[in-house]
């Protein structure tokens, strides 16, 4: 008895070649093979930039959450003034409170802060801030905000003036060098009531921190000047703490709780922006399932192309059977056909798509060029740009999805064309 060839020989890889190759006339469908490998090559391109812009938004805007404000934000609850009947929430002992959380492990940087919210003026022009009053050695650690590659000015001069964000900066015209004036509402106490306060600053840093809602609105101010400024003598309003692990910074909540004491409470980073993180989990997900219905429509081309080449090739597959070839034979020449196009078509999406990830910056200079404007407003999201990040594990995934799809679509024609009969295949023929 004749032994039966290896499957996936050289002789069936050599029929559906011959197939894959065959024009029209010959009773080839290559155009619909050709449909199908750039169906498959678009929608894995799409799957891919879609996973790559979905990964690198997210780590872009967690990363301007994490460089430029606190992980935890430590607070008083408050007691109430005997006199004014008010909350005071102020922190007397903020720097044996801050000695005490730092003590907390995995905690990295307090910093006691005095915050507030006042007018900025600079000649003509008026803009809403928020100051935030801290010390130089502590604006120093924050990377966002200290980052000299975009910002401009020196940090070393803050102690003698004020470091603020880039859209105050377009808000007011003022630049490095220039003064600008906060003035304070709640100010000077006097016999007569409280009168604003206005003192005049010279701005020498001015800092992107990559969020407009930070850069348009924040001012540095030093924290002696600051509790001046906001009648804080001798207290705190909060302590910004940074931690090694944000994303498990829940974990620490009661540690610092415990640390700070018993009139504390927390605000982390994860309270802030819980929700828009859970919407952005929410529609990556449907993304993603739309994107794979996408490759899944792609790969039914494969299908269509399939059904037409047996039918095509009715005649060939009776001869090929009648000569001995196997049910497995035939089913193996037909599955390389479309199993062939759907890796090519593959292999194409994954260049494409990775391309068009360590290249976006470039493309979406392009489509501004073209239109004549900025495709990304920054002004109406939470990020300055719009990056890619190139994962492993999405490339992968993406590379899976379509394999698998495109295997198991092509097995169905594929067994139809083993299971014909040959004796009805030559019957007319």
């Amino acid at each position: 008895m004749a032994a039966q060839p290896a499957p996936f020989s050289r002789f069936e890889w050599m029929i559906a070649w011959r197939y894959l190759r065959a024009k029209r006339a010959e009773g080839g469908v290559s155009v619909m093979t050709w449909i199908s490998l750039v169906g498959i090559t678009l929608a894995v391109f799409a799957l891919i930039a879609t996973l790559a812009v979905r990964s690198g938004f997210r780590a872009e805007f967690v990363d301007t959450i994490l460089g430029s404000n606190a992980h935890v934000t430590v607070y008083s609850v408050g007691t109430v003034d005997e006199v004014t009947g008010r909350i005071d929430r102020t922190i007397a002992d903020y720097d044996a409170m801050a000695e005490r959380v730092r003590d907390v492990t995995g905690v990295i940087r307090v910093a006691p802060l005095v915050k507030g919210q006042v007018m900025a003026n600079a000649r003509q022009r008026n803009a809403g801030v928020e100051v935030y009053g801290i010390t130089q050695d502590n604006l120093r650690t924050i990377p966002r905000i200290a980052n000299p590659e975009t910002a401009y000015g020196s940090i070393e001069d803050f102690p003698s003036g004020v470091a603020i964000g880039s859209g105050v900066a377009r808000a007011l015209g003022v630049t490095v060098g220039d003064k600008i004036k906060l003035i304070s509402p709640n100010g000077v106490k006097t016999a007569f009531g409280t009168s604003p306060r206005i003192n005049a600053y010279d701005v020498v840093y001015v800092f992107t921190a990559g969020r407009y809602d930070i850069d348009k609105v924040r001012i540095y101010l030093p924290f002696a000047e600051a509790q001046s400024f906001f009648n804080r003598e001798g207290r705190a309003d909060e302590l910004e703490v940074m931690v090694s692990d944000p994303e498990n910074v829940n974990d620490l909540a009661l540690p610092l709780i415990g640390a700070a004491g018993d009139r504390a409470q927390v605000w982390s980073w994860k309270d802030a922006s819980g929700g828009y993180l859970h919407a952005l989990e929410v529609e990556d997900n449907v993304m993603f399932v739309i994107m794979t219905v996408l490759v899944l429509i792609a790969a039914m081309n494969i299908v269509s192309g399939l059904i037409m080449l047996v039918k095509n090739k009715g005649r060939d597959i009776g001869i090929l059977r009648t000569m001995g070839l196997t049910e497995g034979s035939v089913l193996r020449v037909f599955f390389i056909c479309g199993a062939l196009t759907g890796v090519v078509g593959t292999i194409l999406g994954v260049i494409l798509g990775c391309l068009a990830a360590i290249y976006i910056d470039s493309i979406f200079a392009l489509l501004d060029y073209f239109s004549g404007k900025p495709v990304w407003d920054p002004s109406v999201r939470p990020i300055a740009r719009l990056p890619a990040k190139l994962e492993f594990g999405d490339v992968l995934v993406s590379v899976a999805l379509s394999l698998g799809l495109s295997f198991t679509v092509t097995y169905f024609p594929a067994r139809r064309a083993a299971r014909m009969n040959p004796v009805e295949a030559l019957r007319y023929e």
